[in-house]
């Protein structure tokens, strides 16, 4: 049971059993007909399609719109992100060959869940990029990204929770809009691939896809072998994104953060690696770069390193280092 919108879902099914919202978290393995558009289309129906062919628009009275569209800017929140969403399409698997993606993914979810004990463990997550390598994905399907791979070869997708990394990846457009897919993932078992691996498929029969750590991904790596056949999008996302200006950062720090419990960076760098997977410290490193040279600014940065440290441990770390040096440090927790 996919149930990563539980908690939006929860009030809504029961009044509404079949609708796409009711889909999302009851049928995690293959879309069902209603739900992709394929059948009960009327023919006559004029459907907007601005973004491309493939892909219809959802109306914001839809209870998809509003599901998709909260999960999206909610998590970009966390991150110290306002997102406003400004259109959400579907893929409507109306032509020939994206019905028959639709069925070859369903297939191989049926197949994974016999491989995998009944469990084939299907996923949303998020996959960003230009808006036309986007129009590329939904028309044609993936391609092996060009870019460095750091976790052996195959596609990059952030869990749905977490999608700032795939944010970073949207590219905006010449309206400045950003452009993010939802898909379903087909992962199977999954296993660690560490980072600089060169592995392009799964190290033995017993594993399907791979993440970069077990208890907190922060990326889906689905082999460029499967990548049309366990990843189906679903939905286009166009939004743009900012950061909190400083008045609303500096209310979030203040009900949540003493401002005078600060550390130097790179100390709170080297005890932070003592807790947290080398990928987190890895992302917070290249963020803190980024900020050095100017392409993030301080509260992007500040936001990032709590949404992926979390706000208990950065307290215990900052209490433990001040009765170290007994006296609080005046340089702030973000020193170069």
């Amino acid at each position: 049971m996919l149930t990563l919108f539980g908690d939006l879902l929860h009030n809504f099914d029961t009044e509404n059993p079949h609708s796409d919202r009711a889909n999302v978290e009851n049928d995690d393995s293959c879309p069902s007909d209603s739900e992709s558009g394929v059948s009960g289309t009327d023919s006559n129906e004029h459907r907007s399609r601005p973004f491309c062919n493939n892909l219809s628009a959802v109306s914001n009275g839809e209870a998809i719109y509003e599901v998709v569209t909260k999960k999206l800017v909610s998590s970009l929140s966390s991150c110290g992100f306002n997102a406003e969403v400004e259109a959400v399409y579907r893929n409507d698997y109306t032509g020939i060959m994206s019905r028959a993606k639709l069925q070859s993914f369903c297939i191989y979810s049926k197949a994974m869940e016999v491989k995998c004990g009944g469990n084939s463990n299907v996923k949303y997550a998020w996959y960003g990029a230009s808006k036309n390598e986007i129009r590329r994905i939904v028309s044609h399907g993936f391609v092996l990204p060009v870019d460095t791979q750091t976790h052996g070869q195959g596609v990059y997708l952030s869990p749905v929770d977490r999608p700032f990394e795939s944010m970073k990846s949207a590219s905006p457009d010449e309206d400045g809009l950003r452009h993010i897919l939802l898909c379903r993932v087909i992962l199977g078992k999954i296993e660690v691939v560490p980072r600089f691996s060169e592995q392009c498929n799964p190290s033995c029969e017993e594993f399907d896809s791979g993440v970069d750590d077990l208890a907190s991904p922060l990326k889906y790596i689905v082999w460029s072998s499967c990548m049309n056949t366990h990843i189906l999008p679903e939905f286009v996302i166009s939004f743009r994104a900012s950061s909190y200006g400083r008045g609303d950062q500096r209310r979030s720090q203040s009900s949540r953060m003493p401002n005078s419990d600060w550390m130097p960076f790179p100390t709170l760098i080297t005890t932070l690696s003592k807790f947290l997977p080398r990928d987190a410290i890895e992302l917070i490193v290249k963020n803190h770069s980024d900020y050095k040279n100017r392409k993030i600014t301080r509260q992007e940065l500040i936001q990032l390193v709590r949404n992926v440290a979390g706000d208990k441990l950065l307290m215990a770390i900052i209490k433990s280092y001040r009765r170290k040096i007994k006296q609080p440090s005046s340089n702030g927790l973000y020193n170069n």
